[in-house]
């Protein structure tokens, strides 16, 4: 069962989301705080006294203490707990999934995307296999915001502070870094083939040996293995199941 933290300075929107939350059978307990600070301190407060807490639904804009700062000082926690945020707002995405927000809501909340919410958050917590999710990342684009969703993407590669994914229509550079992507997409079909590269396995069409390296043919690219993970990549594609390669 889990326990939540509601946080919002508007109060109906802060009474009708802990309303919607107390009605999920998988939440035992919902806290609410209706600014950033009195959060804080209520997490601070859970804390010292060795209360859990699997999860914190918040708003964005706030006065004072805002939800992307709030969200900042909650990742310096020993065991932080998991963000979703809910806002009226669309343009906060990019910021808020490069804090490892694992959903974003837009207001006015639909019942059927909170519980798909509570479902990440509960997968999560309790460390079981999580249902197949369309998940998306958003990408700014000349002042509009892509969302690229994950079973597009063919490989992510590393480019300093951010990561570059790579899809049948194009690539796309996201601020994050390939550590955090590989976390949230841990179990989806994603292998580490190289220091720098993530590759999605559903996109592998070939693996072959050239001049004493594995390469892999992903999409219409192909991509080099690193001796360090040939033995992983190889059992990964040949011993696993999987699908069979999407078309893009």
């Amino acid at each position: 069962m889990l326990r939540v933290l509601a946080v919002d300075d508007e109060v109906p929107a802060l009474e009708e989301l802990a309303f919607l939350l107390r009605q999920d059978a998988r939440i035992e307990h919902v806290a609410t705080a209706n600014d950033g600070v009195s959060a804080l301190q209520d997490m601070v407060a859970m804390i010292g006294t060795g209360e859990r807490l699997d999860g914190v639904f918040l708003d964005i804009r706030m006065h004072g203490l805002d939800g992307l700062d709030l969200a900042r000082l909650v990742g310096g926690f020993p065991a932080p707990p998991k963000l979703v945020f809910v806002t009226a707002h669309d343009d906060w995405a990019v910021q808020a999934f490069e804090l490892e927000a694992i959903d974003y809501l837009l207001k006015p909340v639909r019942a059927d995307r909170l519980a798909e919410a509570v479902r990440r958050l509960d997968a999560v917590a309790t460390g079981a296999p999580a249902a197949p999710v369309e998940d998306v990342i958003p990408v700014e684009l000349g002042g509009r915001t892509r969302f690229v969703s994950q079973r597009s993407v063919w490989y992510a590669e590393a480019k300093g502070d951010y990561v570059r994914l790579h899809t049948g229509e194009g690539s796309y550079l996201v601020r994050m870094s390939l550590a955090a992507l590989e976390r949230r997409w841990a179990g989806s079909g994603f292998i580490r083939v190289h220091r720098s590269t993530l590759v999605a396995a559903r996109h592998v069409n070939e693996l072959r040996f050239e001049g004493g390296r594995v390469l892999l043919r992903v999409g219409t690219e192909t991509l080099p293995v690193s001796r360090r993970h040939t033995r992983q990549v190889r059992e990964h594609l040949i011993r696993r199941p999987r699908s069979v390669p999407a078309t893009s």
